[in-house]
């Protein structure tokens, strides 16, 4: 059952195959700070497809995470309007891997170590693939963004700035 490019399992994947998710591997040399621009640029595919994971804190340190279209920021304002949240702002790198599991650059919404609210940038579910991270730098797994509110139950939200 091997295949070429493939990855060794993670929490990310072992999760996606738990729940009968079909999902594609895309491997990539991972570029420390090469963010999704990197991956969308080696992989071929446009930045606004490769979705990114951002752990994030509340204004009492409660952690959430935020999918974002690669070539779009997140705005913390709408963001915390948007989920009645006084203030969010992204996790240190040390905190966001401890409520995550993963490393930062391989951070996946699947398989978290901890369960945590999930929120989407509503327009990333109208596009027809996503790629989104495995669970391992250099990893992303394609997949259908309807995955994202079906089995991982992420809340949409407008939050790009």
């Amino acid at each position: 059952m091997a295949r070429k490019n493939h990855v060794s399992e993670t929490p990310a994947t072992q999760w996606l195959r738990a729940q009968g998710v079909v999902f594609e591997e895309h491997v990539y040399d991972y570029v420390e700070h090469g963010g999704t621009a990197e991956s969308s640029a080696q992989l071929g595919v446009p930045e606004h497809e490769v979705v990114k994971t951002l752990v994030m804190q509340d204004e009492a340190a409660r952690p959430l995470v935020v999918l974002m279209h690669g070539d779009r920021q997140v705005s913390t304002k709408n963001l915390a309007r948007a989920i009645g949240a006084k203030a969010v702002e992204p996790c240190k790198p040390e905190v966001a891997q401890r409520h995550s599991g993963y490393l930062v650059g391989g951070t996946s919404p699947f398989g978290f170590r901890k369960q945590v609210p999930v929120y989407v940038q509503e327009t990333i579910l109208s596009l027809p693939r996503i790629l989104i991270n495995g669970g391992r730098r250099g990893y992303l797994v394609g997949i259908d963004p309807r995955v994202l509110t079906d089995v991982l139950h992420a809340r949409p939200v407008q939050c790009a700035n």
